[in-house]
């Protein structure tokens, strides 16, 4: 389990995740036996501010997205605590729930998917608002129109469907979709990685825009390690369904500390012809998260893994600098580090 950096020095976050779980059963045979299960989240912790931004980063299947929908209850956790502004997230019960979706939402990664194709604008932008009683009639009108303006649409395009628009205001319209509650915490699910170059700075843009007018905070879950630099105050790497490093989005990218770290920063592309990056190309495949390996997840693929301790012992969370902590028995030994 990795220990969570405080959002902020004195100040309480807005979410806390502890010991989150989140596995899914494989069965087996006529009667639908379990013989194992998928470890797709298997004990993070996370901390995040009021209006602070935390990158959550790792190869694909690494458990981002589970992770992202199990702090939602959009899949139910296994284990684990989620409070959100002090209250209980799993021990919600239906009305509790209801109220907190107002707070909480998410931006889905594929804009086309995630838009009801035989809805219009008002109707998708509209729906929370006509469902959690906030307005009717012609004020959700009015508010949808609001919103599409906020995000970058024209409001005349109100009736229009989702095959009417470009994958930009597509996914404008998922933004305008999550806003319409007013919520304090927004899960972005790779809520950019569907679109063109260009279109991507503008959602990026704009959702800077509106974390520094409405405080939102968010968890931004992506695999494009430029745009997560930029964005986020704080970032987390995630290997197998765990957390491996954590720290200030400055100090990880000019100083990481895990390798898996080291390695995925080496595969950012470097715009400038005349500047080499060595890059450090990982052996094999990542485990599967049916049956993981066994001490530290990473060992089999590590270049710097010492055997027998990296494959018999999970490595504890240290603590490199101030708020930047990793799970590593090499650099635990190699920088004198003592565990938190």
């Amino acid at each position: 389990m990795t220990a969570a950096a405080p959002a902020a020095v004195g100040t309480a976050p807005l979410l806390r995740v502890r010991g989150l779980q989140k596995w899914f059963p494989v069965t087996k045979g006529l009667f639908s036996r379990v013989v194992g299960h998928v470890k797709a989240v298997d004990g993070i912790d996370l901390d995040i501010g009021r209006g602070e931004t935390v990158g959550l980063v790792g190869e694909s299947g690494c458990g981002k997205t589970t992770a992202g929908r199990a702090i939602l209850r959009l899949v139910e956790p296994t284990a684990g605590t989620v409070a959100f502004d002090g209250t209980d997230v799993r021990a919600a019960g239906a009305e509790e729930l209801r109220a907190l979706r107002r707070r909480m939402q998410i931006i889905f990664q594929d804009p086309y998917s995630s838009l009801n194709p035989r809805m219009t604008v008002l109707d998708i932008v509209g729906e929370a608002l006509r469902v959690h009683g906030i307005a009717k009639g012609r004020e959700v009108e009015d508010r949808v129109k609001d919103l599409m303006q906020q995000t970058g649409l024209l409001p005349r395009y109100i009736n229009r469907y989702p095959h009417e628009f470009s994958g930009g205001q597509r996914q404008r319209i998922g933004i305008a979709r999550a806003l319409a509650l007013q919520p304090d915490f927004i899960v972005c699910d790779e809520a950019i990685s569907a679109l063109d170059v260009s279109i991507q700075a503008q959602v990026i843009n704009l959702l800077r825009d509106l974390q520094e007018t409405r405080n939102l905070a968010y968890l931004f879950i992506s695999h494009d390690l430029s745009v997560v630099e930029f964005l986020s105050d704080r970032v987390a790497v995630m290997y197998l369904g765990r957390i491996v490093e954590t720290a200030r989005s400055a100090d990880l990218f000019r100083n990481p500390v895990h390798p898996y770290t080291r390695a995925l920063l080496s595969a950012i592309t470097v715009p400038d012809p005349t500047r080499e990056r060595k890059r450090i190309l990982l052996p094999g495949d990542p485990p599967s998260p049916l049956n993981p390996p066994k001490g530290c997840r990473f060992h089999p693929r590590c270049p710097l893994a010492e055997l027998p301790l990296c494959s018999a012992q999970e490595p504890p969370t240290v603590k490199a600098e101030d708020g930047h902590l990793v799970q590593c028995h090499v650099e635990q030994r190699r920088l004198g580090l003592t565990p938190v």
